[in-house]
């Protein structure tokens, strides 16, 4: 059984050569456990159970998860935007916005360089999971139907894995078949046209096999169906058309209108797909991710990663991440927002801060008069959020509160599970825990914006502008004086501007920021310093004098309540008599400083010495490979 697990090692090992490096490691999943020392055995594949085994696997492995649920050092990179404050923590996450140092060929390990059968490890042995049953359920004995439908997930799952690694190199490896000593993958780095067409291929077939499959929610939920293959490739199209790959200032690259023609096709069709399949928007903003199940319950979910809080390993610890120290949690940057994310959100009537009368912004009562998402995102000083089944509970973030950590000015409240105790909300994977709420990494605001991208971009304005002015007014924003703020948006380009600034809000920590800045390379366009906002008391504790702290968190005389709990945060008298805003700027680190060439990354040197023709991307140390040949 050993000789039959390392030969399959082996196999997958060979799609980048890298046999040198990875010492053979159990693998672990029964299915592996083959008779053919070649590693196949056909018998396998003509059972449905089994193939269903190995299918949930690579689900395991390729499927979307909440932030930070995989290793932080090979991913960190990809969280690194304007977005949060997140590169506290993480040194190749400020290299990568230029804010300490910049990021050598070995910062960047998307791929990995390890296998151990954990998610993300290595994207080519997850591939190669995919490579082995498109080659083989073809010649399976298993009855059409069923076999088309397991065939169809992993041509969608091959498709996503490859679509991940290009957003991030451009051109890569292709390997589309199994791999073994005497078939290496000898082609290098592909053209990233070849690996978008491969995408596409995969998505198609996808499309065609996956018809009329239609799990149902209970056992399904979380499954690649025609609905969502169909979304996806109207997404991969957009990133063709997006001036990360279709950059219009490259006289090398030629800009091709075309493209944006072929993307507003594809999501035009993913749009009315998911209307005909009874597809629309939460009516509820903050229950997005407060709510699980189909079309009947979370109407705006598409693509998602199902999680449990009762079954050992299936849990996430995002719950932990996101709540306050009172309440069990464990604050991470990552959900700390920067001066910039308070900024974007735009005032009540939609309009940008400082431009609108009808709700003027005060920078001292700066969560006063906003977008409501700004409110059912975030959770500020002395705001009202819902923990441990307490819908009256207020949050307190000034710096010295009692019980609370120091340095969070607001919460970001909308991944948060509001009945949940604190000793319920810690996550271990041995027990579950947590909240065990789905990751949706695809949802119907999301096919509307990507629809609005393609539609301003073909110069229909007026269809654009409907699509985000339905998302806005889901959000409570009113029409005020300028249509929902649209109004200001008066060409492409304007609108173009405002669409993104729409996404970074709608989308806000679901770590879908670092990749628009890149798909539209604005990245580089980032200009000042890091900055995050801290509530501090006007009269801090000095030695044993309390003052401010001892008057709040005492009781008022006679009762067993706290004097914070009665005073009213939103009149601005009384909260300037306790508390100042002040903007936190890290003094080590540099401005936002993103090279361009940064919007295609490089493989690490393990990959570059060790594989075969895989060259490193022009503007890297010794990069020779251009990521849109």
């Amino acid at each position: 059984m050993i000789i039959q697990i390392k030969n399959n090692i082996k196999k997958a090992v060979a799609i980048l050569t890298l046999a040198a490096l990875m010492p053979a490691c159990v693998n672990k999943d029964e299915f592996f456990l083959l008779p053919d020392t070649g590693g196949i055995d056909q018998a396998i594949w003509d059972n449905d159970g089994s193939v269903q085994l190995h299918l949930n696997r690579v689900y395991d492995v390729a499927m979307y998860q909440f932030p930070l649920q995989l290793v932080p050092d090979r991913y960190g990179v990809h969280y690194a935007s304007d977005e949060n404050y997140f590169p506290d923590g993480d040194a190749n996450a400020k290299a990568a916005l230029g804010l300490q140092g910049v990021l050598g060929n070995n910062d960047v390990r998307y791929t990995g360089n390890t296998y151990g059968g954990n998610p993300g490890n290595n994207k080519y042995w997850d591939i190669a999971r995919c490579n082995d049953a498109i080659a083989n359920l073809p010649g399976s004995k298993m009855l059409t139907p069923k076999k088309n439908e397991l065939l169809g997930q992993y041509y969608a799952l091959r498709a996503i894995t490859y679509f991940e690694l290009v957003k991030v190199y451009g051109g890569v490896p292709l390997p589309l078949t199994p791999q073994g000593a005497d078939t290496i993958y000898d082609e290098g780095r592909r053209p990233a046209k070849e690996c978008f067409a491969a995408i596409l291929s995969d998505l198609n077939n996808a499309i065609i096999l996956l018809e009329g499959f239609n799990p149902g929610d209970t056992d399904g939920r979380g499954k690649m169906t025609k609905l969502i293959a169909t979304c996806l490739k109207a997404k991969v199209l957009l990133y063709w058309a997006s001036p990360q790959f279709n950059p219009t200032n490259d006289p090398k690259h030629p800009y091709q209108a075309s493209r944006w023609a072929d993307a507003l096709a594809a999501n035009k069709e993913a749009y009315d797909m998911c209307v005909s399949a009874g597809k629309k928007l939460m009516p509820n903003y903050l229950d997005i991710f407060r709510v699980e199940g189909g079309t009947n319950v979370n109407s705006e979910a598409i693509l998602v990663r199902t999680y449990s809080n009762t079954v050992p390993n299936r849990g996430n610890g995002t719950e932990q991440r996101v709540r306050p120290t009172s309440e069990g949690g464990s604050p991470n940057t990552y959900f700390m927002p920067t001066t910039k994310m308070l900024d974007a959100y735009p005032m009540r009537d939609g309009k940008p801060l400082n431009t609108s009368t009808a709700f003027p912004y005060d920078p001292t009562m700066f969560w006063q008069n906003r977008d409501p998402r700004f409110e059912a995102t975030f959770a500020t000083n002395g705001s009202v959020y819902p923990l441990s089944g307490n819908a009256s509970r207020k949050q307190w973030n000034y710096n010295l509160a009692v019980g609370e950590s120091n340095g969070n000015a607001v919460y970001v409240k909308r991944f948060s599970t509001p009945n949940l105790t604190a000793s319920a909300s810690v996550y271990n994977s041995s027990v579950g825990g947590g909240s065990g709420m789905d990751w949706i990494e695809l949802r119907f605001a999301e096919i509307m914006l990507n629809y609005a991208d393609c539609l301003n971009e073909t110069g229909n304005i007026t269809g654009a502008k409907d699509l985000v002015r339905q998302i806005r007014m889901r959000a409570g924003i009113v029409v005020g004086d300028s249509d929902y703020g649209l109004g200001l948006a008066g060409s492409t380009a304007q609108l173009r501007n405002l669409i993104l600034n729409e996404r970074q809000i709608e989308f806000a920590f679901e770590n879908k920021r670092n990749s628009d800045l890149r798909r539209s390379r604005t990245m580089h366009l980032l200009t000042g310093n890091m900055s995050k906002l801290e509530i501090q008391l006007v009269n801090p504790p000095s030695g044993s004098d309390q003052r401010d702290k001892k008057v709040l968190e005492d009781p008022v005389p006679g009762t067993t309540t706290p004097l914070r709990e009665t005073i009213n945060v939103n009149d601005k008298a009384t909260y300037t008599k306790y508390f100042k805003n002040v903007v936190i700027t890290n003094t080590t680190y540099l401005p936002y400083n993103v090279p361009e060439f940064h919007y295609f990354y490089t493989f690490h040197n393990d990959f570059v010495s060790f594989g075969n023709k895989i060259l490193p991307t022009i503007g890297w140390a010794g990069g020779t490979f251009d990521p849109l040949d």
